[in-house]
């Protein structure tokens, strides 16, 4: 049985039974191993634009003897697999900036795609805004808490049809919010005293138009927030 952090197995747990998958930027290859190993997937493609990284993904399913159900691939995005090989995605731990520049690259195999599952390091924002503008569906979002961080998953489909809504939901999970889960709370407390600590900070320094600009958008941030956590309630 493979063991992994709680990160990766909530995006392992949104994979369907029996789907064709590529973890794309998969490093050690616990995800694949995984997959295999608790009979969700037979067929992984895992790939690393890293052969150093990809190296021991190949060492880790030879040691399992798992050969004929992962295949370890050398390569950038989703360029490793053709088109229709596989029908899920997972795409964890890169830049949201660099998750939109793979999807865009091949959107052609992403259009056939049943589900992408992305778990962005940094750049929520900016991902969640490109799959809201560019067709999209969000079918889930979570939030994992470990190593005292909070990890973002997305869990999509490719529609075509765009979906228009409020400019707060590129940064938080709407259909967290929906549900008005606990976490969702913790996660907005933490994004205000942040803010906080970074107003504090700035308004110790020059009290310059960019500086005074800042605070402004900080503190507006921060109310938004905190009209999201008084509706959880």
């Amino acid at each position: 049985m493979i063991n992994i952090s709680n990160r990766l197995k909530k995006i392992s747990e949104y994979v369907d039974r029996n789907s064709k998958v590529a973890d794309i930027g998969t490093d050690h290859g616990f995800v694949p191993a995984f997959l295999v190993s608790n009979n969700i997937s037979d067929y992984v493609v895992c790939s690393d634009i890293s052969f150093s990284s990809l190296k021991k993904s190949v060492e880790l399913v030879k040691k399992l003897n798992y050969s004929d159900k992962i295949f370890p691939r050398l390569g950038s995005g989703l360029e490793v697999v053709e088109d229709g090989e596989v029908d899920t995605v997972i795409i964890a731990g890169m830049g949201g900036n660099l998750i939109v520049d793979l999807l865009h690259k091949e959107i052609s195999k992403v259009k056939n795609l049943k589900k992408l599952i992305l778990q962005p390091m940094q750049g929520q924002e900016f991902l969640r805004k490109y799959l809201y503008c560019t067709g999209y569906e969000i079918l889930d979002e979570n939030i994992v808490y470990e190593d005292e961080k909070f990890f973002e998953i997305i869990v999509v489909k490719y529609t075509g049809i765009r979906t228009e809504v409020n400019e707060i939901y590129y940064e938080i999970p709407k259909l967290m919010y929906e549900r008005k889960e606990n976490i969702l709370k913790l996660f907005l407390e933490n994004k205000i005293k942040y803010n906080k600590s970074i107003i504090k900070i700035l308004k110790e320094g020059s009290n310059t138009d960019r500086v005074l600009n800042r605070i402004s958008k900080l503190e507006s941030k921060n109310k938004s927030y905190e009209e999201l956590l008084w509706n959880m309630m």
